[in-house]
């Protein structure tokens, strides 16, 4: 039986920015953790996921039950929607931690992550490209990280297009970054010369 594991602190501990895989299925699960991916994104899907990997998982569908019976660790909880302050957005958290997940809550622009921050304080943020044009994509995503407070882990939700792209979050002080398993060998290893 996989043992159960924080996914911030999967994406907290060691050197460097963690590169989480999206994977769909027990297979990709598993090449993912081959190749050096530290965390696996799944969606209601994915299924057979907690049984073919250690990597802890992050569901990115609002189905709660699912992701407990997927054996997820941690669940994107998307502000968009939920701005006004009638409790729902709370309500959901709540959802989430209560069936035993961490909530990663999810923004798109700055008015999203001042609700977070101001309503929920949040340990994690993922900091999405959203409706952005793909050139701007990373510029925006960047944009949003100076108003992460310290102490905050912050995962970057964008096609990235490189391992440049992954080094300027790196060291712009982006903990983890969602890319295609199929792009991890590439964003993980410095090409021959």
């Amino acid at each position: 039986m996989r043992a159960s594991r924080r996914f911030s602190q999967a994406i907290s501990e060691g050197d460097g920015i963690s590169l989480l895989a999206a994977v769909g299925d027990p297979d990709g699960a598993r090449a993912a953790e081959r190749a050096g991916a530290e965390g696996l994104v799944a969606a209601a899907s994915a299924t057979g996921l907690s049984d073919a990997t250690e990597l802890p998982i992050l569901w990115m569908s609002d189905a709660l039950d699912e992701a407990v019976a997927a054996g997820a660790d941690a669940a994107v909880l998307l502000v968009n929607g939920l701005e006004d302050d009638d409790g729902r957005l709370e309500a959901l958290v709540e959802a989430v931690t209560g069936r035993g997940l961490e909530c990663v809550v999810g923004v798109a622009d700055e008015d999203e992550l001042r609700v977070a921050l101001d309503r929920l304080d949040p340990e994690v943020l993922l900091l999405s490209a959203g409706r952005v044009d793909e050139h701007e994509a990373l510029e925006h995503v960047l944009g949003l990280l100076p108003d992460v407070p310290a102490g905050k882990l912050a995962i970057a939700d964008l096609d990235v297009q490189g391992r440049e792209e992954v080094a300027q979050l790196e060291r712009a002080g982006v903990d983890a970054v969602v890319v295609r398993s199929g792009d991890l060998a590439a964003l993980l290893h410095e090409p021959s010369r």
